[in-house]
Parts: C-alpha cells; sequence; structure tokens
C-alpha cells in the first residue's frame, strides 16, 4: 500500500484530501465527523467578525442528467462567534492531534485587524492559516475577499501583515476572477506567503426561473451574483495551478481545488503541480464518506503505477504543459473509424460534415451496407468525431508518421525573423 502521507508548507496530514473552508467545515462537530470519516485536514469555515446570512443561499446547475454538474451559493463567511469557533478548533484539534486543522480568516485590509486574528486563531493550536482573498460576494462589497484579492498591491501587503504575526504557515486563497492568476500568486510570494491554494467560487448565476423571473437562487424576490464551484470548473481550476506551477517565480506549494469530486480528479490536480487538494462541493452532494474511495482510489493507482508516495505524484505533469507557441506544428493525429464497433449512428459524419473539416465519407460495401471512412488526407486530427462518437472503441486517434521534422511556432518565427534580418544586412 502506498504512502498517502502530504505536507503543505510544513502542514503535514494523513493524506492529500482536505476539506475546503465552507459549509461542510461550519463546526467542530462537522469537522471530527470528517475526520473519523478518513478526511486528511479542513480548513476551517472562514472567520472573522459574524456577519448575518440571508435564505435562500444554494443554487445547482445540472446537465444532462447529472445533479449538481455546478453549484452556486450566495453564502457569506461564518455567522458564528469567533470565540465559539476557537474553543471547537481547540477541542478538534486535541482529539485529531496527527490531522491538519488550517484556520481560513478574513478580515478588513488593516493591519491590526490582522494581527489580532491570527495571535487569538493561532493559540487555540491550528496547524497553519489560510487567508480568504477570494469570496466573490457580500464580503467583496465590504472591501475583503475578491475586492482585496484582485489587487496585487494588495494580496501583499495583507500577506505580510499576516506573517508579521503568525507563528504556523500562510496559506493565500486566490480567486479565479481576475485575468492573471499568476499575479497575485506572486504578489502573495513577495508578501511571504508559504503557499497558495486555488481556485476560489467564480463570480456566477445560477440561472433564471421562467416563470416568475426570479433569478436562481433568490431572496424575496431579488438576487445576487454568487460563487460557482463543482464539476464544471475543474478545467479552469487545474489551468490556474498549471500556470502557476510552472512559473518560474511562484515557488510555494500549491493546494489545488475547484471541481475536485474524486480520487482521479485529486491526481490530476497533483499531477499538474498541487501538493494536496481541497473538496466541498462533492462532500456537500454526496457526504462525507466519499473520501473512503477517494482513498481506496488513490491507493489502488499509486499500487498499479508502482509509486510508493502520493508526493511523487507532484508536479509530475508540469513540464508538459506549455503555451500555444511552442508545440509542434508538424505532429498528426487522424481519425480512424472500426467499422466492427461502430453503431451506424453517424453522429460524427454530421458533426465533421456540419461543423468541422467535411473529411467523413459515408459509404456502401459490395453487400450495400452503409459504414463510415475517414479520408486521412484531408483529416485535422481536431479529436471532435471521437469526442461525440457515444460507443467507447469506435473511434481512434492515431498518430501518424510526419514527412516534415518538428517545429514549432516560436521556431518558425526565429527561423523567418533570422531569414529577414539577413536580407536587410545583404541589402545594407
Amino acid at each position: 500500500m502506498a504512502d498517502l502521507r502530504t505536507s503543505l508548507a510544513g502542514i503535514e496530514s494523513p493524506n492529500p484530501f482536505w476539506l475546503a473552508s465552507a459549509p461542510p467545515t461550519n463546526s467542530g462537530y462537522q469537522v471530527q465527523r470528517a475526520f473519523e470519516a478518513g478526511w486528511g485536514g479542513a480548513v476551517w469555515k472562514t472567520l472573522g467578525e459574524p456577519i448575518l446570512n440571508v435564505t435562500s443561499r444554494f443554487a445547482a446547475v445540472s446537465f444532462n442528467g447529472q445533479r449538481v454538474a455546478g453549484f452556486n451559493n450566495i453564502e457569506l463567511i461564518t455567522d458564528r462567534p469567533l470565540e465559539v469557533n476557537l474553543k471547537e478548533i481547540y477541542e478538534t484539534k486535541k482529539r485529531f492531534p496527527n490531522h491538519a486543522v488550517v484556520a481560513s480568516l478574513m478580515v478588513e485590509p488593516k493591519q491590526e485587524k490582522w494581527h489580532e486574528i491570527v495571535k487569538k486563531v493561532e493559540e487555540v493550536g491550528v496547524d497553519g492559516l489560510e487567508l480568504n482573498f477570494g469570496c466573490p460576494h457580500g464580503m467583496a462589497e465590504r472591501g475583503m475577499g475578491s475586492a482585496s484579492g484582485q489587487v496585487p498591491e494588495l494580496v501583499e501587503k495583507q500577506t505580510y501583515w499576516a506573517k508579521e504575526a503568525a507563528q504556523t504557515p500562510v496559506i493565500v486563497k486566490l480567486t479565479p476572477n481576475i485575468t492573471d492568476i499568476t499575479a497575485t500568486a506572486e504578489a502573495a510570494v513577495r508578501g511571504g506567503a508559504d503557499a497558495v491554494s486555488m481556485i476560489n467560487t467564480i463570480n456566477s448565476l445560477a440561472g433564471v426561473d421562467l416563470d416568475s423571473w426570479n433569478t436562481i437562487p433568490h431572496v424575496g424576490g431579488k438576487g445576487a451574483h454568487g460563487g460557482y464551484c463543482g464539476p464544471a470548473v475543474k478545467p479552469i481550476a487545474l489551468n490556474m495551478v498549471g500556470e502557476c506551477a510552472r512559473h518560474p517565480r511562484i515557488n510555494v506549494p500549491i493546494s489545488g481545488m475547484g471541481g475536485v469530486s474524486n480520487w482521479q480528479n485529486a491526481v490530476e490536480f497533483m499531477l499538474m503541480g498541487a501538493s494536496n487538494v481541497q473538496v466541498c462541493t462533492a462532500a456537500m452532494h454526496h457526504g462525507f464518506r466519499i473520501v473512503e474511495d477517494m482513498i481506496d482510489g488513490m491507493n489502488n493507482y499509486l499500487d498499479e503505477k508502482g509509486i510508493a508516495s502520493a508526493r511523487d505524484l507532484v508536479g509530475q505533469s508540469v513540464p508538459k504543459y506549455s503555451d500555444w507557441g511552442n508545440l509542434d506544428l508538424n505532429y498528426k493525429i487522424v481519425a480512424r473509424i472500426n467499422n466492427d464497433v461502430c453503431i451506424n449512428c453517424n453522429k460524427c459524419h454530421i458533426a465533421c460534415e456540419d461543423t468541422s473539416h467535411q473529411c467523413i465519407d459515408m459509404l456502401q460495401d459490395g453487400h450495400g451496407n452503409a459504414y463510415l471512412e475517414v479520408r486521412e488526407e484531408d483529416c485535422v486530427g481536431c479529436n471532435l468525431c471521437s469526442i461525440v462518437c457515444p460507443v467507447d472503441g469506435a473511434i481512434d486517434m492515431i498518430e501518424i508518421e510526419s514527412e516534415h521534422p518538428p517545429m514549432t511556432w516560436n521556431e518558425r518565427q526565429a527561423i523567418l525573423s533570422g531569414v529577414q534580418d539577413g536580407k536587410a544586412n545583404i541589402v545594407k
């Protein structure tokens, strides 16, 4: 059995599966139940001055029969007194000394406020702090959350203030509601962050009721944008984790989150540079026991791969992640249809004919039986036919040998630039 223990900036946990700061970590009762179920760590629901929440708070986006493909919320930070939360944190850490207990914090962008809350929280024995610069609603209107997280200077300054008082590792949680998340990740590192976590929720509106015309959710007929999470945001989160992991000046560990629903997702995030993962929506959808499948699945995967430790996954795919200009223009794949598997639904032909490159022909054999065939000389290897095909194994994407050596766009431009420079020198 593989070793699932992980470390994030010195915060140790028995496995890489943490609960994110959210409704599932709102109380000691919940966090202790989660640890009993097998979760390796938890980031306590964000602490600060207690606020007033509204009802209703949640909405979900279902797609093609899948419930909760996306999840939207307009809930704010804890509405429970700080003293009550601190008491429960102390009791939880005392009962589960080997599990990671991290406190999420959000206060006004004032130095004394950060010093005050950091000192109070560390007194009860937390393993680390996560600064919430990501909440996109409610608190942003008060100058906190993403209102700070979208301004690199404020991220750097407030991280520095927290580090002035902190004795435990400081994780900075970043907002995805920004053009370039590496800018704020860099700012966090300049401020002294020991790690960064991403992504927080994305600005969103779940929907509109076509009968009442109310937004979903609504509060007495009024709506507001909320934070979007769940499986639908995973591709966005993976990209942002990868961008930070490959950035030369963001040389701190990453805690990855955003649509992590199973062990496979966790492995993806770790391969893209995350030292561990945080989970929220999947736990809210299915309950704490899902961590059992996550632990078993990752264990089996590592054993099958002959990998001794989960830590050995971290960052393995990062060198493969680059920019478009570094991709080989001469790499070639084509689609091939396996007619012994194909059910002749013609979805690939329709997709290719209507929206791609018109390279799938509808033919008949000598017995008058219809079949499909790809004209490989016209196929651009876009993958669309294999994506829309409903039958596994009916279409394969096959690499074919190119008559040209590998060349990227950047290399091509450099050659052209050199040729033009040479011509200019000749003219001179």
